[in-house]
């Protein structure tokens, strides 16, 4: 069992011919990967577990160093990365090494490095490239020899698109370039998976928990069902985990227990439908045209996107949507009538499969137009 998995035996044979994949390439190459894939995919662990990997292996000496880039702002975020001189800005009263001095000869992963700005692109591709940059306020440039990971959610290409992601830093980042599926995605490694949890929590808490037979029945029938969206996939499912085993009493995980959690993720989860709807629907339309819908359109149409981010092409988008009224018709012709639909919108079948949320799902699902 590979080493990335974590000791978890998972079943689902895309996800495994991946990590067969990253391991090859995290054990013959110290050029920089690319993670990518839905938040709470496991993007985060599975970069330590290559840092690693490659420790074991000798292609690096140093330490592991994480950042969310999320979480980096301006002035702070230059500092943080790449360090700073006393006096280099407002509140800079000592010197600081930064991030990519701390992973010389070591391993660096920046998550979300989507959030970076411009500057700090910039900063980053010529660090990658020469193995030098300057700390704001110095004189004399720094050197660090790291290798570099990077996570994100986004369509770096769209974002490249929109200019909010440079170009060239991105043809540096993404020579191998890996897509994390999301729980929903494998759904035959949900079990395993359950069982790693409860082995997390009993190192954490020195409390050994198991569920009886018709608790584990029954949320597992859940967990792996149409209606637990998982939206933030594998902290989602730690959190359902923890909070049942926390519970327990005499160590035991009962249906009372189980029917709580599953009553809390639904509610968590209808709760997040909305943000969903307006995220997707912006990724298309974009915040203007928003404004100018009616509520009842807006819900319809987030709907429709996504039956069409699901399907292979037109025709079979509307067939999903059309099911009931073309039992009516001699000779339905679904696809025309979502054409005209979506025609209302100013949107084709071409601009939703090459742009949005919805080219990522297209693209995922191997889907053409």
């Amino acid at each position: 069992m590979s080493s990335l998995k974590s000791g978890i035996d998972t079943k689902n044979k895309p996800f495994n011919a991946l990590i067969e994949q990253i391991e090859h390439v995290a054990t013959h190459s110290t050029d920089p990967m690319l993670l990518t894939g839905p938040t709470g995919a496991g993007k985060s662990l599975l970069a330590r577990r290559i840092y690693e990997l490659k420790k074991q292996r000798r292609s690096v000496e140093g330490a592991f160093i994480e950042v969310n880039c999320a979480t980096l702002r301006g002035d702070a975020a230059m500092s943080a990365l790449f360090g700073h001189r006393k006096g280099a800005f407002t509140g800079a009263v000592h010197d600081r090494a930064g991030l990519l001095i701390a992973a010389n000869r070591g391993l660096l992963f920046l998550d979300e490095v989507g959030e970076l700005g411009l500057d700090e692109q910039a900063m980053l591709l010529r660090a990658l490239e020469e193995k030098t940059f300057l700390p704001l306020g110095a004189d004399v440039e720094q050197c660090s020899d790291f290798q570099l990971i990077t996570g994100t959610n986004r369509d770096l290409a769209q974002e490249v698109h929109a200019g909010k992601f440079r170009e060239d830093l991105l043809a540096r980042i993404n020579l191998w370039t890996f897509r994390l599926p999301g729980l929903r995605d494998r759904r035959e490694d949900i079990e395993p998976n359950i069982r790693y949890e409860l082995d997390q929590f009993a190192r954490r808490s020195g409390t050994k928990i198991a569920f009886n037979k018709e608790a584990a029945a029954r949320f597992l029938q859940f967990a792996t069902s149409d209606s637990a969206t998982w939206q933030a996939n594998f902290r989602d499912l730690g959190a359902a985990v923890t909070r049942m085993a926390t519970l327990a009493s005499g160590g035991r995980i009962t249906v009372d227990i189980v029917g709580q959690e599953i009553s809390r993720l639904r509610s968590a989860w209808s709760d997040l439908e909305p943000d969903q709807d307006h995220e997707l629907l912006e990724s298309v339309l974009g915040t203007d045209k928003i404004k100018s819908m009616d509520r009842f359109d807006r819900v319809q149409l987030a709907d429709v996107l996504r039956v069409c981010s699901q399907s292979r092409c037109l025709s079979q988008a509307g067939r999903t949507l059309f099911a009931v009224s073309r039992q009516d018709k001699k000779q339905p012709n679904d696809a025309d009538r979502l054409r005209k639909y979506l025609g209302r919108f100013g949107l084709t079948w071409a601009v939703i499969a090459r742009d949005s949320q919805c080219a990522t799902y297209l693209r995922r699902n191997e889907l053409t137009a």
